[in-house]
């Protein structure tokens, strides 16, 4: 199989499908229902499958539903935490993951360049643009964008969802400062079998691609599906320095200040304390230790175009133009 462009099954009548949604993040789930149902049918596809996610089960059960009941993709419709239990349901498996941004988006629609587009959303899924994706394991759990420790998860946990319905993303930087001053981490970090790096961090990154919320890219070399996994260790220690490497990272400087860039196929970072920490923008349990292993080309992901590049976003404004046009002549009809 050619691991950047695959044409799943279904032929003329288009694909099997289903839908995971997260129903606290949809405003109107009738009106969504019928959005997607109308553009899938003017699309020649056959109705979709409806899951509606739970407390007790954010999106993984639903997504393995659907894979036992022969779907030839999965449309995630929620936040970053139903992409992310929808990904552990796929990985490893022929079905496809394709992005429904919901309310505030999350980070991998982000780095599709899908903000919160649900027409661009549906129209990649319909033209069927595939990238086979490499993805980070954490203890049971996957991650398509990054892990981390430290600042990041301490800003996510600061930010009210209130907020983040309110303003959209940059609810996040009312939550970053609040802990721009906070101590930093004594971290030892290990990638592979060499020698351990010690360092004060306020954060380390393991990641996927590179891309952050509102679209800034923070790791340039990131390449989704090159089988390594990409270690940022954000090394700020006063608020002038913070603003250095804020600059550096917006302007796309080759080098940004206060961050060290490793890479390998296993990390393991351990603090001096209990640290909070995420998975795509969605919090874990604390824990002094992050450990994460890649596994490559381990996820179908439907792409804006099927090019080999590091960013997934290729094609997305056009790809949205064409999916407002199928919604409105799907309801016209």
């Amino acid at each position: 199989m050619d691991g950047h462009d695959r044409r799943p099954s279904g032929g003329d009548g288009g694909l099997r499908s289903a839908v995971v949604v997260n129903p606290v993040k949809v405003d109107d789930l009738d009106e969504l229902r019928r959005t997607v149902n109308d553009a899938l049918a003017a699309a020649g596809w056959p109705e979709p499958q409806w899951y509606e996610t739970t407390v007790d089960d954010p999106g993984r059960g639903q997504t393995e539903q659907a894979v036992k009941a022969g779907v030839d993709l999965v449309f995630a419709c929620g936040g970053d935490g139903t992409v992310m239990s929808c990904v552990s349901g796929l990985v490893g498996t022929d079905v496809a993951l394709a992005v429904l941004p919901q309310g505030t988006g999350n980070l991998l629609a982000a780095n599709l360049g899908l903000s919160t587009d649900m027409a661009a959303g549906l129209q990649v899924a319909i033209e069927r643009g595939r990238r086979l994706l490499d993805v980070g394991a954490v203890e049971d759990r996957y991650f398509t964008v990054m892990a981390g420790m430290g600042f990041d998860a301490q800003m996510l946990a600061a930010t009210s969802e209130t907020t983040k319905a309110r303003i959209g993303w940059p609810a996040y930087v009312v939550g970053a400062a609040r802990h721009l001053r906070d101590r930093p981490m004594r971290v030892q970090i290990r990638i592979d079998d060499r020698p351990p790096v010690r360092r004060r961090a306020r954060s380390v990154l393991i990641a996927n691609v590179g891309r952050l919320q509102g679209g800034v890219r923070l790791l340039t070399e990131a390449e989704p599906d090159d089988g390594w996994l990409d270690v940022a260790v954000l090394t700020p220690r006063n608020l002038r320095h913070w603003l250095a490497l804020g600059w550096a990272v917006i302007r796309r400087s080759g080098q940004v200040p206060q961050m060290e860039v490793f890479r390998g196929r296993r990390v393991v970072v351990t603090s001096n304390r209990a640290q909070p920490r995420e998975l795509d923008g969605d919090l874990i349990s604390p824990s002094r230790q992050l450990r994460a292993v890649v596994r490559p080309q381990a996820l179908w992901l439907c792409v804006p175009q099927p090019e080999e590049a590091p960013d997934l976003a290729v094609n997305a404004q056009k790809a949205g133009e064409r999916g407002e046009r199928l919604i409105e002549e799907a309801r016209r009809e």
